[in-house]
């Protein structure tokens, strides 16, 4: 699949950390608007680069455009891709507007192209291990899911001087202005969205609980720095999912069922354990301890052993992905409806800072299939 990047900013040297794992993927040119910006990165990567925005929808080479923009960018981008007749992978969100996300939807399919979207992370090892457990009843029925997405006290370290391979800086005010729950949510979400299905309904809160961040971006433009959400899924189980950049770092996800617990450390990290707690009835009483029958199905020292050349973040499975669906003619995993279904979600937890915190969510979509090497 030939692929164009809109959008050289920090993000982007992430993806192409990885892009030489793929030979279905075809670099053929970048853009950004800003000329210094694309210049440096063309430059550090040795790549062809665009003049303008039309010149590069103009390209009849280019089969789908890796929108790699700012949040607030990702409507307008995606939906001129669309209008040009490209495929279209978005990075998070899908649009900042419910509405939005549903035009672009709409756009590519009455336009028979495809839109796909990050995180993609769902796609990797540790989830599909974890999905592959719980579909053959690791832990019974599951009834609850605990996910943390918390990123550590965020205005006491040194952002301003984190900068990308290309020299992009990581870009600190969209994190700030558009919140650390739509930018992190969707990691853990997906996952939880693959393993159990369509939700039903959001209750969501947000605060800013440190008033004074000591940052150039003014309070009343920053999203929350705290969100935490029960969300129902139409399955059954009940997922508490929390977003911050106050609390220590922690990734984790832990799914409880019948017969135990299923966790994993990081659903960030590629080779994150995936570990099964099993239940057990002592004198007739059931309970789990912390040293019953735990047995770590991913990681450990087997995994460290076969971690070697995989520790980079792969950000390129969501287009490579897409690329496996185009060229066999099936939906991809990351469909449409399911992008959609994380994106509503996502913004429902995202506004729960100044809106509504109940939120019924409408959209639905066809449960995607796991990988066909998950064990």
């Amino acid at each position: 699949m030939r692929i164009a990047i809109v959008g050289c900013g920090f993000v982007a040297d992430l993806y192409m950390a990885t892009l030489a794992r793929h030979p279905e993927l075809e670099l053929v040119g970048v853009f950004d608007r800003d000329p210094v910006r694309m210049a440096r990165f063309s430059a550090y990567h040795a790549l062809a680069s665009y003049p303008t925005m039309d010149d590069l929808l103009a390209d009849d080479r280019v089969e789908t455009i890796l929108n790699l923009t700012n949040p607030r960018s990702h409507f307008e981008v995606s939906r001129a891709a669309l209008m040009a007749g490209k495929h279209v992978y978005s990075e998070k969100p899908l649009a900042m507007e419910v509405q939005d996300a549903e035009a672009l939807v709409a756009l590519a399919e009455d336009k028979n192209l495809r839109i796909s979207g990050a995180p993609s992370r769902v796609l990797a090892e540790p989830a599909q291990t974890m999905w592959k457990l719980l579909r053959d009843g690791a832990v019974g029925t599951p009834y609850l899911a605990y996910a943390e997405m918390d990123d550590g006290l965020l205005h006491r370290m040194a952002f301003r001087q984190w900068k990308s391979t290309s020299g992009a800086q990581w870009p600190y005010i969209d994190e700030l202005e558009v919140g650390n729950t739509l930018e992190h949510a969707g990691y853990a979400l997906t996952w939880l969205v693959a393993f159990f299905g369509p939700a039903t309904s959001v209750t969501a809160f947000g605060a800013r609980v440190v008033p004074d961040k000591k940052v150039d971006v003014p309070l009343d433009a920053q999203g929350a720095d705290f969100a935490s959400a029960c969300i129902q899924f139409a399955s059954g189980p009940v997922a508490r999912l929390t977003c911050s950049i106050v609390a220590p770092h922690d990734h984790s996800i832990r799914i409880f069922g019948e017969e135990g617990t299923l966790s994993t450390d990081d659903c960030w990290k590629p080779r994150s354990p995936v570990r099964v707690r099993k239940r057990m009835t002592v004198r007739g009483r059931s309970m789990e301890m912390p040293w019953a029958r735990e047995a770590t199905l991913l990681g450990g020292s087997a995994g460290k052993a076969r971690a070697k050349g995989l520790a980079k973040v792969d950000f390129c499975l969501g287009p490579v992905e897409l690329a496996h669906a185009l060229r066999e003619g099936r939906p991809s995993r990351l469909s449409p409806l399911f992008c959609l279904h994380v994106t509503e979600i996502a913004l429902s937890i995202a506004k729960s800072l100044h809106e509504e915190a109940k939120v019924a969510i409408r959209s639905r979509f066809d449960p995607m299939e796991p990988m066909s090497w998950a064990r």
